[in-house]
């Protein structure tokens, strides 16, 4: 993608701030978030984001103007308040649709969290939604559903071709859930997995998502496209906190709880017709992202 106008929101978070900082080496990218936290906005505008400060929650966009050519919505809120989240990731996100009603294309990242968790197999795209991560996010998966039926009907009554990517566990040299269980692990604080089997997800690498979100949006239409957003290789939370703690030396403990989340595998079949499939190994991108934060550990 080059010499395209892009809103992106969120550009501090931990999927959309290496987005942000990719595509602005050839786009005008502008991002749009609260930005609490100086230092992150001061890196985002080095790399050369326009940053503007919002209040998503509130789907103020006064100041922003509408003539981007893509959207990027990777903002989403885990206030645990009803109120709040159904604002920031429901309610705002068709108010952004009408501001920028002119794009050629809008990308809603959602989530895997939206897939009601009956067992472990892969969930397709038509599988049963339901609230996945209530254990943990109580506020979660059902804001996440309903921002999906935001991008549906707007995208339909405004007539802007969209695509809702259900994203899969993300990580990288930015962080992530692994990084999490590796601090944990670190500290000596056990790892809480489900009981039963293996808990298994799809690791999907910043540098995919990167290279997949042009694919998404050349793949947006109306009505809207859903699709899973996921590698193809499913590992389970035991095995990446085992082959992390061999890494940086330590051995993990694992500690069965009815409040740990279920396994959430997602079928990427779809997706790979779609826009092809991922190219990042599991291990490798684990390893990258361990010797980012712990050089000193990692050979």
């Amino acid at each position: 993608m080059r010499g395209f106008k892009i809103l992106i929101t969120g550009p501090t978070g931990q999927v959309a701030r290496p987005v942000a900082t990719a595509l602005a080496a050839d786009n005008e990218v502008w991002g749009i978030a609260r930005f609490t936290d100086g230092a992150a906005r001061e890196g985002l505008e080095k790399a050369g984001v326009r940053c503007e400060t919002v209040n998503l929650a509130n789907g103020d966009y006064t100041g922003i103007p509408p003539d981007f050519d893509y959207v990027i919505n990777l903002a989403v809120a885990k206030s645990g308040r009803w109120d709040k989240d159904l604002g920031a990731n429901a309610e705002s996100v068709g108010l952004l649709m009408a501001h920028c009603r002119g794009a050629k294309a809008f990308l809603h990242c959602s989530s895997g969290a939206v897939y009601d968790p009956p067992d472990d197999e892969p969930r397709a795209e038509r599988a049963a939604l339901g609230d996945n991560h209530k254990p943990l996010l109580p506020t979660y998966s059902i804001s996440k559903i309903a921002g999906e039926v935001v991008v549906r009907t707007m995208a339909r009554a405004l007539d802007i071709p969209s695509i809702i990517a259900r994203l899969n566990v993300p990580y990288g040299d930015n962080g992530g859930w692994p990084f999490f269980h590796m601090e944990m692990m670190l500290d000596g604080v056990p790892i809480p997995v489900p009981p039963g089997g293996p808990a298994r997800y799809n690791l999907m690498h910043e540098d995919d998502i990167i290279a997949t979100i042009p694919k998404l949006l050349e793949a947006a239409s109306v009505p809207a496209t859903t699709v899973n957003w996921a590698s193809d290789q499913l590992i389970s939370i035991q095995e990446w906190c085992t082959y992390l703690g061999s890494l940086v030396g330590t051995e993990p403990t694992f500690e069965q709880s009815e409040q740990a989340l279920r396994g959430n595998p997602l079928d990427v079949t779809y997706m790979r017709e779609l826009i092809g499939g991922t190219t990042v190994d599991w291990k490798d991108g684990l390893r990258r992202m361990a010797a980012k934060f712990h050089p000193d550990l990692v050979g």
